[in-house]
């Protein structure tokens, strides 16, 4: 089946939803989203948004904040632009109705996070993201101009360069995006889309790793898919490990918010003893790779499975108050917050690379653009700064947004190229279901045990060989059977996996979230830069 509409919108979080928002206003779009409109990471979002609102407060501060967090591969214009938007760009999520918490004097209730200097997260206790989720949904449900296709999964982005007919290849001058193939995961029918520009808001990749904050959908999709059609990827090295999820057996990825230790909450060992004051002078609001290594080494050191949380000598009314869902949860664990210390651990939760834009939120294919985790703007650098990603996704799904109103009256006038259907060319149904949940298995593992928290050249180039057989056996695999979500996630993080894995190989300094111990110390000479490569190469 043919879908035709001005712009399609890929993903469903803030980045998404917030863009579909702002350009129905002018077009006709079509939004495809994985799994239910909701189910996205925006909506495990706990901490907040980070913004100068507070009096006390500068632009000047943020930015010095997320640029020393970034470790020197933070763009200072982008950093800028970020920075001075945000006020404006919260005030519109206001206007359309989230609801934050209230503090004095009805001003807003600011927290403060790792590396802030001030306080600035604005929230909704302790889910600011569900909130915001459910604002823009609402809207975007409501409003005429936009279609949403629930449980509709992405499989190839097609452009004039690379018309992908399984494998066949049809070239062409002009590189840009005409759309892209969707694989309709309740019917198993694959469709195309065809729009004049194409925006991916998939989120990230949190599940190429074993232990992940990230729900079950964060498998790369965007940049995977973004990567085959020859967009430029950045910084893959640079994965974010939140120091605290919850460690318990039934627990399967719950976050532990960052607030806690905003509002007070202090990192101990087993023994009942701080130790964050030995590894930073912030000590438990130091920023999180430092607090990610400081606890993979105190669980190392001492053998432990986990460290502990402790925000149990706050009043039990504020943190009930204060922490409503972190609260609820641990209790249905057995864990009463308010008298006890939580059971953490650190756990992958942030891709701060991606597809590459610019300030617009353009790729380098043309009419292709990227918003939100999936992206690389050049914000976040070798490390993010806590509470700058639902940021990122406001402001720049509010650039793509003006960069599409400028340019799609002129893409429209155009007569656009046609789409092929998709041909399967004879694959058959899997017998072999096995052999896709037995690579998903061993990639989560090894990326676990050899590209995490802490790197040497000997595990990557472990993982690098792990891979590239992988890779083979998925290659033949996918164009023999008719695909399936499961192929599909388990394609897409083989290739996030490749990305990271030779990208930190390529970093030979430990930088930001990047800590190798065979080259302890920052090398600005050598790798004050982005790493960036294509299918073409490196950039």
């Amino acid at each position: 089946m043919e879908h035709t509409s001005d712009i399609l919108v890929i993903g469903s979080g803030l980045a998404g939803l917030g863009y579909a928002l702002k350009v129905a206003e002018f077009a006709r779009v079509n939004l495809i989203t994985k799994k239910g409109l909701t189910e996205t990471s925006t909506s495990k979002a706990q901490g907040g948004i980070a913004a100068v609102l507070g009096p006390d407060d500068r632009f000047e501060y943020h930015i010095k904040d997320t640029l020393t967090t970034g470790e020197g591969l933070s763009h200072p214009d982008i950093v800028e632009l970020v920075v001075r938007q945000g006020p404006a760009r919260i005030r519109e999520l206001i206007d359309l109705g989230a609801h934050f918490d209230l503090g004095k004097d009805n001003g807003y209730d600011l927290g403060r996070e790792g590396g802030h200097s001030h306080r600035r997260v604005i929230h909704a206790q302790d889910m600011t993201g569900a909130e915001v989720e459910r604002i823009l949904a609402e809207r975007v449900l409501a409003h005429p101009n936009i279609q949403v296709f629930e449980h509709h999964m992405g499989v190839d982005l097609v452009t004039r360069q690379r018309l992908v007919r399984r494998g066949a290849v049809v070239a062409n001058a002009e590189e840009s995006c005409l759309g892209a193939y969707v694989l309709n995961t309740r019917t198993g029918a694959v469709d195309t889309f065809q729009a004049a520009i194409t925006l991916l808001a998939t989120g990230g990749a949190g599940k190429v790793y074993l232990y992940t904050s990230n729900p079950d959908i964060a498998t790369g999709d965007g940049i995977s898919m973004a990567y085959r059609a020859g967009a430029w990827i950045g910084n893959m090295e640079f994965v974010q490990f939140h120091p605290t999820c919850l460690y318990h057996m039934a627990a399967k990825n719950f976050l532990i918010s960052e607030a806690l230790r905003g509002e007070g909450a202090i990192l101990i060992d087993r023994a009942g003893r701080a130790f964050m004051e030995k590894y930073h002078p912030l000590k438990d609001l130091a920023p999180r790779d430092t607090v990610a290594r400081a606890i993979d080494l105190e669980m190392k050191k001492t053998g432990a499975d986990c460290v502990y949380l402790d925000i149990s000598h706050k009043p039990a009314d504020f943190v009930k108050g204060r922490f409503p869902n972190i609260y609820q949860e641990c209790l249905k664990y057995g864990v009463d917050i308010t008298v006890e210390p939580i059971p953490v651990v650190p756990a992958a939760h942030y891709m701060c690379g991606g597809v590459v834009t610019d300030v617009w939120g353009r790729t380098h294919i043309s009419n292709l653009y990227a918003v939100g985790e999936v992206s690389m703007t050049g914000l976040h650098g070798a490390n993010r700064l806590a509470s700058n990603s639902l940021l990122e996704a406001l402001v720049f799904s509010h650039q793509a947004a003006q960069a599409a109103k400028e340019t799609l009256p002129g893409l429209l006038a155009k007569e656009r190229s046609p789409m092929p259907e998709w041909n399967p060319f004879g694959a058959t149904d899997s017998e072999e279901a096995v052999v896709v949940s037995h690579n998903w298995d061993e990639i989560r593992r090894f990326m676990w045990n050899y590209v995490g928290i802490v790197r040497t050249d000997r595990r990557l180039l472990r993982a690098q060989h792990r891979i590239d057989l992988i890779q083979q056996e998925i290659q033949e695999y996918y164009w023999n059977f008719i695909i399936t979500s499961d192929l599909l996630e388990l394609r897409n993080i083989a290739t996030v996996a490749d990305l990271i894995i030779r990208m930190a190989l390529k970093r030979k300094e430990s930088r930001g979230l990047h800590y190798n111990l065979d080259y302890p110390r920052m090398d600005d000479e050598n790798f004050h830069q982005d790493t960036v490569i294509s299918s073409e190469g490196w950039h």
